[in-house]
């Protein structure tokens, strides 16, 4: 059975389901796939946890799995993530949800520990915490689990790293790297969502700063593309030659962080690692510098460095803390240093979370499908599934494209020369 749901507010479901609804008006691929699932019910009497982002758009995915049998519970995969209006309209449609926004770790810790309790034979995963506590703290739950899917791009590297030491045990497909989500979730969605989050908390204007976007995978293209479009000079921070001379070709400056770091405004990180703002950095950074992180972990601006320079600090406003420097400079961190388009904004239009969550569902029906024939490890969403997700989109889009005839599919097919 089970556990009950941890929320804030159950009286807030009302409202929850009107903004699950608004979000799901943008997201007619997930709903195609929830009317075959009521139909065909993939998941019928399997027991599924995910540890995700609980917001309206998580809410239609859960709404679509539960349409498909599953007994679904969910957890929150970030303290400041949580749309707590969001989590009582789950409790309400039947989906025990463990989630209240700025929980503390603990809590978090707990909610997790608390999905777990349903002896998942699915996961569902947000940067790999369910999985890593799963294989940490419950591992006599791990025989009955038939695989997992993982969200990001740093939950894909930890289970890569997972796998290369032989500790995953279970096959997890990496939703991350389809292309109809990293191209255009990371790309599109974290782009427009960091700019929103960081202009709600600050209502800075993004004309003419200087805007440091460290790391340049997809989400780092997509945020500088945005900023420039706000009218930004943008800077780009990689370690990367080749996403590095890709960013030169964009049209962006490239430079070391210790450079940047003397001149930026605004310093954004989207790179899944560890201290890329670090202490040194705070060290030459202008006064009035602001600091925000797009990727999952609150890890990559070394904010306990920072508490231990500062002479001191004060909240300003919601999701603004300025920490005051010994030589009278004044930085600030935004969001806590965690995912500032969800911490201050709402996280990914709906419209790209569609086709992540899109493939999310059927990753996991793929999954049910192939029980028992794949060997633990990280795969890729097979191709057609992948292809089925943007044909969708299309479609919902009210596009067309055009087919190869039998001449140019035998053309292409050919290696002898001239036919």
């Amino acid at each position: 059975m089970s556990p009950k749901s941890d929320i804030k507010d159950a009286g807030l479901a009302a409202a929850g389901k009107e903004r699950i609804a608004w979000a799901g008006r943008e997201m007619p691929v997930l709903k195609l796939i929830a009317e075959r699932f009521e139909k065909e019910q993939p998941f019928k009497g399997v027991r599924i946890a995910a540890c995700l982002h609980v917001t309206t758009e998580t809410a239609n995915l859960a709404l679509t799995l539960k349409a498909g049998g599953a007994d679904l519970i969910l957890c929150g995969s970030n303290p400041l993530s949580t749309q707590d209006d969001a989590a009582a309209a789950l409790d309400a449609y039947g989906i025990p949800t463990h989630a209240i926004k700025g929980e503390d770790d603990a809590t978090y810790y707990k909610h997790i520990m608390s999905a777990l309790e349903v002896q998942p034979q699915l996961t569902v995963d947000d940067g790999a915490d369910l999985v890593t506590t799963l294989h940490t703290k419950r591992t006599e739950l791990l025989s009955g689990v038939i695989g997992g899917t993982e969200e990001t791009t740093t939950g894909v590297i930890r289970l890569q790293a997972m796998a290369a030491d032989g500790a995953l045990k279970y096959p997890i497909i990496a939703v991350n790297d389809a292309k109809t989500k990293h191209l255009f979730d990371n790309r599109y969605g974290t782009g427009q969502s960091t700019l929103d989050g960081i202009t709600r908390a600050t209502n800075v204007l993004w004309a003419g700063k200087k805007a440091v976007v460290v790391g340049y995978g997809w989400c780092g293209h997509g945020l500088a593309l945005r900023a420039s479009g706000m009218g930004s000079h943008v800077i780009v921070v990689e370690v990367d030659p080749v996403r590095a001379l890709e960013a030169v070709m964009d049209g962006f400056a490239v430079m070391p962080m210790e450079d940047a770091a003397r001149i930026g405004d605004i310093f954004v990180t989207v790179t899944g690692d560890k201290n890329v703002i670090d202490a040194n950095d705070f060290a030459v950074m202008k006064n009035g510098a602001i600091m925000a992180n797009s990727g999952h972990f609150n890890s990559e601006i070394n904010i306990p460095a920072l508490e231990t320079m500062a002479a001191g600090k004060r909240t300003l406003k919601p999701y603004v803390e300025e920490y005051l420097m010994p030589d009278g400079r004044k930085l600030y961190l935004l969001g806590e240093g965690r995912l500032i388009n969800l911490a201050a904004a709402e996280g990914h239009p709906a419209s790209v979370m569609d086709m992540s969550f899109a493939n999310q569902a059927l990753g996991l029906e793929y999954l049910v499908k192939n029980r028992g024939q794949l060997s633990a490890g990280v795969y890729p969403v097979p191709a057609d599934l992948d292809d089925n997700v943007a044909a969708l989109k299309l479609t919902s889009l009210g596009v067309t494209i055009d087919t190869l005839t039998e001449e140019q599919k035998e053309y292409l097919s050919s290696w002898q020369e001239g036919t």
